[in-house]
Parts: structure tokens; sequence; C-alpha cells
């Protein structure tokens, strides 16, 4: 029988898997010794750390969104005596006229997170920029131009503004001047029954009488007043710029008495323009804006930055009757369109 030899080189293989099980060995030795030479606490402070990441990410991902702010409560302060006037200081820590706080920024800031997370921060740098630097703003700005509640920084500045700057708008209602006045005098026979007819408020004011009868009120429409003046409301819906949806936004007729003084005072933001369309104008009536006085025109428009330091008066006689306009607030037209919806978000009525 013939003794055949294996072959050289399955020996050679056999040793090399030898070879190669003895440093796995080793390997895993060295592995084991590693972590048993390592610090206890280190290891105690790592698991520490991944227990507490993994809480914070439960924690977040089951976290609801926060309720926004309600800036209409902010900015809707109690009476002052029974009498409304929306400058008189009522001291509440509610109203956002009395409230000059970073508290307010904040809640400002995070309505604009909110707005930005839902849509974009795309063309929010001017609001970003006024929230941030609100209190210097108001503090810093000269006496002449203070807007009590937000400045929004880089728009122009001019007490009075041209009818072009929202053209639209004041054609709509010069067009329209009949159908505003026909219901204002219907309303009006209503003060020969009583002092104060319902739905009208009155206005503290040094001397005379101020009353107001509002479609709108702080971007809230009034139904009961909506539906004495049907035509007049319905014609807020035509104007393009009108603002409706936003604490800023107000439609009212306002009437001054002979003998009435409004007290000076500075508007709540910069960024509307009030109109004013005349509907009864005796003589002896003056608007006064930025120390620029101007009267007003049966059937044309005045426009104005409400946030300049103002006063109105009727100083004609008993026998003139009243000074009587229409009053609807329009954005500021250098106010774009992406920072009005967000500025709608932010300031909406009930939020």
């Amino acid at each position: 029988m013939v003794w055949i030899s294996p072959p050289k080189m399955s020996i050679e293989w056999l040793v090399a898997w030898s070879w190669s099980l003895d440093g796995l060995r080793d390997c895993i030795a060295s592995g084991i010794q590693s972590v048993r030479d390592c610090d206890t606490s280190a290891v105690v402070t790592v698991a520490c750390l991944l227990v507490l990441f993994v809480w914070y990410c439960y924690h977040v991902g089951r976290e609801q969104p926060r309720p926004y702010v309600s800036v209409n409560s902010l900015i809707q302060g109690a009476d002052a005596n029974g009498l409304q006037n929306g400058y008189v200081y009522c001291q509440s820590p509610e109203c956002m006229r009395c409230t000059h706080s970073e508290g307010l920024n904040q809640k400002l800031y995070h309505n604009l997170q909110e707005y930005a997370k839902r849509y974009s921060w795309s063309g929010m740098g001017r609001i970003h920029k006024g929230i941030r630097e609100q209190g210097r703003y108001l503090n810093s700005r000269p006496s002449i131009q203070k807007p009590e509640v937000f400045f929004l920084p880089d728009l122009p500045t001019t007490p009075y503004f041209p009818r072009d700057a929202q053209k639209h708008d004041v054609e709509v209602l010069e067009r329209n001047f009949q159908t505003i006045l026909c219901e204002f005098e219907t309303l009006y026979k209503a003060f020969s029954n009583c002092s104060l007819p319902q739905g009208w408020k009155m206005n503290s004011t040094p001397s005379g009488e101020w009353f107001t009868f509002y479609l709108v009120n702080q971007g809230v429409c009034v139904p009961r007043n909506c539906r004495k003046c049907p035509r007049t409301y319905r014609l807020l819906g035509s104007l393009r710029t009108c603002i409706g949806n936003n604490v800023f936004g107000n439609a009212c007729i306002s009437v001054l008495s002979p003998g009435t003084v409004i007290t000076e005072h500075y508007g709540p933001t910069n960024i509307r323009i009030r109109c004013h369309l005349g509907l009864k104008t005796p003589s002896g009536c003056e608007l006064v804006v930025g120390g620029e006085p101007q009267c007003w025109a049966e059937g044309r428009c005045l426009l104005f930055d409400d946030s300049f330091l103002h006063t109105a008066s009727h100083g004609g006689l008993a026998e003139d009757g009243p000074r009587v306009v229409f009053m609807v607030d329009l954005w500021h037209p250098n106010v774009a369109a992406a920072e009005r919806q967000a500025l709608d978000f932010i300031f909406a009525p009930g939020r």
C-alpha cells in the first residue's frame, strides 16, 4: 500500500487558521480588559446623559403647541369711569396701551415665531427687527411721533398722506359719500329721543362732547351697529387696504359737537393711516397732526398718520351743528403684503 502525504498547502492553511483564532481570542480579551479598566464614574456620567437625552426627546415629541397670546385682551383695556376714548391711560395691566414691557415684546415675538413656523420667515425682517428692539424704538422716538404700542421701523414718516397713497379706497369712499351720509342722518335722529342712543359711545374730552358709532372696533365687527348701517358696512368689503382682521383696525362714525376739543394724543402704531371722509364739516373745525393744521371737507377724504401727536377741535357755534366724519383705518402704503399678513396674524383679535 502506498502512503500518500497530505498536500503542503493544507498544512499551511491549518496553521494560518489556528493563528487567526489566537488573534481573535486576544482581541476579545483585550476589549474585555479595556472595559474593566474604564473609569466607573465616566461610564455612569455617559449613561445619565443618554437617559436625559431619551427623556428630552420623548417630552418634546408629546408636548402640545403653546396657546397663542391673547393680543386682543391686551389692547382692550378697562373703561376709565365708564368713558372710552382710546388714549386715556387706564392703568390696567391687561391693556396693551398701558403695558410697555419686555414681557409684551416676548409675547409678540412668540406670535411671530408661530407665524413663521406655519408660513415663512421670508419678508419678516422689519417685523422681527421691530419686535426685537421695540423698547428702544418707542423710547428714542422724537416727541412728535410716538406710537404707544407697536413701531415698525423704516417706514416713511409724514403727518399727512396724499390722496393717491390709497387711491382706490379713497375714490370708493368718496363715490359713496351720499350713502354713508344718509345712514348717519338716520342714526343721528335717535339723539332727539335720548342723550346717548344704543350703539353710540361717549369719549372723554376736556370740553364739549365726542361720540363714536363703531362698525368695526379693534378688528371686531359690531353686528348690532352694522345692521343699522348695512350699506356702509358692505362698503367696507370693497376697500382693498382696510384693516379688518387686526386689533389696529377700526371703522366708525365720529361726531364732535360745537365747543369740543380732543386732547393731544398718539395712536397705537405707525403701520396704518387713518382716513377721515368728511360728512358734515362746519367752519371752525380743525385737525392738527404733527403740528400741521388741516380742515375737513364734505365728501373728501383726509389721510394722516395718527402715531403723530394729534388733536381735533370744533370751534364753531351751536347753530353750526356737529362735525361728522366716517373714519376707516387703512394700511400704510409701504407695509408689504407679506408683512400685512404676518401682522394680521400677530395682532389678530381674540388670539
